[in-house]
């Protein structure tokens, strides 16, 4: 049995997972972490399933997991779950927040405009029914839904990657010598500059293939390829980065929902990879990469996007849109068919119903728009509620739920309209024994 500071905390955080009872299955655990936006795959948890794994492997019967086996298994990441338990995570009531996203996937599927595209025989085998949407917080807490492990490639949507590189290996001032700053007003394609001689912004073709010359200047092609594939792979927290030989190197790097949304995090989260903690980009370079994504990243839409949705967001002709809710979460959508201007219709629909939804426009009112939800906002934490369920779990004796209050940090000093506390309640109940065995 594990002693020291966090015995104590951890048996709380036992009996809060497995509802007071001594033993419950792992899958229970599992699902349990689930439902807090944590995977068993993420390698901040790496040591506990490595853990619970061996001792799975090791057992010629079903495992359970118990006090002795949770001690052992989650003694490295105590203070991860007790932020996930305690709902510290920027989206706290995720199980939550992910139904109403799978009802908007759900919404948008229905969607059938637009055509795939057709110009580039790699993108015009691609089914039009494909659908994907992966999500990834600044505290890594992740959710996905449909077509999410497909392969699909980058495209543009490398554009802003390449460039928040460029900023971060050579500086802003140097960087913009050679590139602009604003909306072009023309298609991406057209090689225009501006009445400075340089191109528009990094968004557009001229000024990517300006930005892909200033990284890594006098290595060779491999190198350079080299040198931002592995920046793409740190800021996916290295979960799938792979490559399709066809077109332009860059924009062939493949990437699924899933790695794409923690690249997507990566640029929420200031340049720090939510599921590695390891910071990738400076925060100059993010900050300069999502204030061009929000003024050019969707082509000819990008004035509508920022008006309607109000969020950096870039897209590819493969379907992809990389959508940034900066300091909350990263969105990687995939879906094949395009509009006129070369967006995916329903990752644009996507976005907007996100929008429609929850307060994430850049100039909603986190306080007064009433008409969305705030996810970041813990339900039911305004202290009439805390009085009434704490007093509620004393009166019937509910160690269990007294338990799950302590450890999302409740004040259990609170008091009702009598100034009595949870111990007044109990004492009176006749209760004191069992609120003295929790």
């Amino acid at each position: 049995m594990t002693n020291g500071l966090f015995s104590g905390v951890e048996d709380m955080l036992f009996y809060t997972i497995t509802d007071g009872q001594e033993q419950v299955p792992v899958s229970h655990f599992i699902s349990a972490l689930k439902k807090t936006g944590l995977n068993a795959s993420d390698p901040r948890l790496k040591d506990c399933m490595d853990k619970l794994q061996r001792s799975v492997t090791e057992s010629f019967h079903d495992v359970m997991m118990d006090r002795e086996l949770f001690h052992k298994c989650v003694g490295g990441n105590i203070v991860l779950l007790i932020q996930a338990f305690r709902k510290k995570f920027i989206i706290p009531e995720f199980d939550a927040f992910v139904t109403k996203i799978d009802q908007i996937y759900d919404t948008v599927q229905k969607n059938h405009d637009g055509h795939v595209a057709v110009y580039i025989p790699h993108l015009a085998k691609f089914s039009p029914d494909l659908w994907g949407v992966s999500l990834c917080t600044v505290d890594g807490q992740r959710h996905s839904v449909g077509e999410s492990k497909q392969p699909f490639c980058l495209q543009s949507c490398v554009k802003p990657l390449e460039y928040a590189v460029a900023i971060h290996e050579a500086g802003t001032e140097k960087v913009h010598r050679y590139v602009g700053m604003e909306p072009s007003g023309l298609k991406f394609n057209k090689l225009y500059l501006d009445e400075e001689d340089k191109p528009h912004n990094p968004m557009v073709n001229a000024g990517a293939i300006v930005i892909s010359s200033l990284i890594k200047p006098g290595s060779n092609k491999a190198e350079k390829f080299d040198y931002v594939m592995d920046f793409i792979k740190k800021m996916a927290g290295q979960e799938y980065v792979g490559f399709s030989n066809f077109l332009f190197v860059l924009c062939s790097i493949e990437v699924t929902c899933e790695s794409g949304s923690v690249m997507a995090a990566t640029l929420a989260h200031g340049g720090i990879c939510p599921i590695t903690g390891e910071r990738v980009l400076s925060a100059e370079a993010v900050r300069n990469t999502l204030s061009l994504m929000h003024s050019c990243g969707m082509y000819d839409f990008s004035g509508q996007m920022a008006f309607h949705v109000g969020l950096p967001a870039k897209s590819g002709v493969s379907g992809a849109v990389l959508l940034v809710v900066p300091n909350v979460m990263g969105v990687m959508c995939w879906s094949p068919p395009l509009d006129k201007v070369g967006n995916s219709v329903r990752g644009i629909h996507f976005c907007q119903e996100l929008v429609s939804s929850f307060n994430f426009h850049n100039y909603d009112n986190l306080r007064h728009f009433v008409k969305k939800q705030d996810p970041r906002r813990q339900d039911g934490d305004d202290r009439n509620k805390s009085v009434v369920n704490l007093m509620f779990a004393a009166y019937s004796g509910d160690v269990s739920a007294l338990r799950r209050f302590a450890l999302s940090s409740m004040d259990m000093e609170l008091k009702d309209y009598d100034s009595r506390t949870a111990l007044h309640v109990a004492a009176a109940e006749g209760e004191l024994q069992s609120i003295g065995g929790s």
